[in-house]
């Protein structure tokens, strides 16, 4: 067995402890296809066996273009083991974009599930040094490890794991530049998960859902790997579909789940909502945007106090959490940091500290916060100063020490010198009866400099128009929040990670705008 005496935060004890303690109880549920704890850290342990023997070592990075699944829980554990560095990578990249992903990363192995086999193949395609490819699972890795990618000069290492050794390399979204790798120890994914248990627990007789992709940090470290930990049952979904967990909700009893506004958004629109029986659902975690407060409503009308959260990848990700008890009092707040986690707000242009209710850029420090980009270190002297993590996110804390997110402050646009929050543009529209779906952008304006239109996803069977939604937002915001224009469209962009992507949205307005005489009237 794998001695994890050496470090007292690695993850790979996790599956060992729960191996001895409740070895028959169900560790993972994927689509029908249980894996006990038993089995789980049997497998794991086998493979970490196989993959050093093989020449892997500390450190080396193993990628994958797989869908959620049992296979790579066991590959996780099995680096947790051996030491090695899991990078999930995005199926629903380009094949540019995932090439660029493996050239950051570096990998020694890529191992793609069947349905990707044509998009691995096109990434690969696009490098300059071929990587070893294999398969995931017991027909993959787990019976044949291909050899690694490794550079003459660069010998494996063989040694004890440590706290401060990276388990997973995640890659940022991208809505912003080019997607980074951020770097998570050991270490951080301990922390972040017993701070996690400390605010939102994870019993060992729960039922959790896990619905957020395995390329996500929220697909590890919020619930996932805590269920893990404590001996709960993970029902693992592939990917989102509404209905589907709805009816998984009624038939498995879940007891607790994850998503993003989006997910909540979905699922509440669905026609089988309002009769699903939600009663077994005790609570539900919100993270990665801020939950429009209607939507809120809409949730706690139904029973399901929703946990609001904020967190980002280089915080591992938990920073901020409502717990249920204050959910219904102060509908749309991130709440106070978590255990573990130490937070602080600046003055996003001055960088001067800010004291008491404020608003600023939200810092974070703790044992949870990354050490940085994988091997990126202008990046990372960017983002860690003085060792804080700067968020890049806007953030207003009341007088009660409660934080609420205003909006990632290069959403932010300023209209007649003023500072306008897409994100309370839209939670102004998600209030009329019509909207089921809403992003906002800043676009340019030649009087004001820059000016907000709207995207809106429409209900179906309620009508609206342009003029009903720009009075309906005159009744509530301010004269220089209030859109310019309002465009229906049939489904709102997002990013993989499901969030709006504004800057495609505002370059869309730009196209289109030059494209028509009348459009470019308009824009003057």
């Amino acid at each position: 067995m794998t001695n994890t005496m050496d470090g007292l935060h690695t993850l790979g004890r996790w599956t060992s402890d729960r191996a001895i303690a409740t070895p028959a109880r169900v560790a993972v549920d994927d689509r029908g296809v249980v894996v006990t704890y038993r089995e789980l850290d049997e497998r794991a342990e086998a493979l970490a066996a196989r993959l050093r023997a093989a020449g892997y070592g500390v450190g080396d990075r193993i990628a994958t273009l797989t869908g959620n699944s049992a296979d790579q829980v066991v590959l996780f554990f099995a680096c947790a083991k051996a030491g090695l560095v899991l990078v999930p990578l995005s199926w629903r990249l380009s094949p540019r974009e995932l090439a660029e992903q493996l050239q950051q990363a570096d990998p020694a192995v890529l191992l793609v599930e069947e349905e990707f086999l044509s998009l691995g193949g096109e990434a690969s395609a696009l490098l300059v040094e071929p990587i070893p490819w294999g398969a995931l699972g017991t027909r993959g890795i787990e019976s044949r490890v291909p050899d690694p990618k490794r550079a003459l000069d660069e010998p494996a290492e063989h040694r004890a794991v440590r706290d401060d050794d990276p388990i997973l390399i995640i890659f940022t979204s991208g809505t912003v530049g080019q997607a980074k790798g951020a770097v998570l120890t050991h270490a951080n994914c301990f922390w972040t998960n017993l701070a996690l248990s400390r605010t939102a627990e994870i019993r060992a007789g729960d039922i959790v859902l896990a619905v957020m992709p395995q390329y996500h940090v929220g697909g590890w470290n919020v619930q996932p790997l805590l269920a893990w930990w404590t001996g709960a049952t993970v029902v693992l979904e592939r990917t989102f579909d509404p209905g589907r967990v709805l009816k998984l909700v009624q038939e498995r009893r879940i007891t607790t789940t994850m998503g993003v506004p989006a997910n909540y958004l979905f699922l509440a629109e669905h026609p089988a909502f309002e009769r699903s029986d939600l009663s077994s659902l005790q609570h539900a975690i919100v993270g990665g945007a801020p939950m429009p407060e209607p939507l809120l409503r809409t949730w706690h009308a139904r029973g399901v106090a929703l946990t609001q959260g904020y967190g980002l990848t280089e915080a591992s990700p938990n920073v901020l959490c409502l717990p249920d008890e204050d959910a219904r009092t102060r509908v749309g707040m991130a709440g106070k940091p978590y255990p573990h986690v130490e937070v602080a707000l600046a003055d996003h242009v001055t960088g001067e500290r800010l004291e008491g209710a404020a608003t600023g850029e939200l810092l974070v420090r703790g044992p949870s916060v990354f050490p940085g980009y994988f091997r990126d270190p202008a990046s990372t002297s960017e983002t860690l100063i003085d060792g804080w993590l700067h968020t890049g996110d806007l953030v207003s804390r009341d007088a009660d020490g409660y934080y609420r997110v205003v909006d990632r402050i290069k959403d932010i646009f300023i209209s007649g010198g003023e500072s306008v929050s897409p994100v309370e543009i839209e939670g102004v529209l998600f209030g009329h009866p019509a909207v089921a779906d809403a992003a906002v952008a800043g676009v340019p304006d030649e009087r004001w400099g820059e000016r907000g239109v709207a995207w809106v996803v429409t209900r179906a069977g309620v009508s609206t128009d342009e003029q009903d939604l720009i009075e309906w937002c005159r009744g509530r915001l301010a004269g220089f929040k209030v859109p310019r224009a309002i465009r229906f469209v049939s489904e709102i962009p997002r990013s993989s990670t499901a969030k709006v992507m504004r800057r495609a949205l505002a370059k869309r307005w730009t196209s289109e705008s030059m494209a028509t005489p009348a459009a470019q009237e308009e824009a003057r």
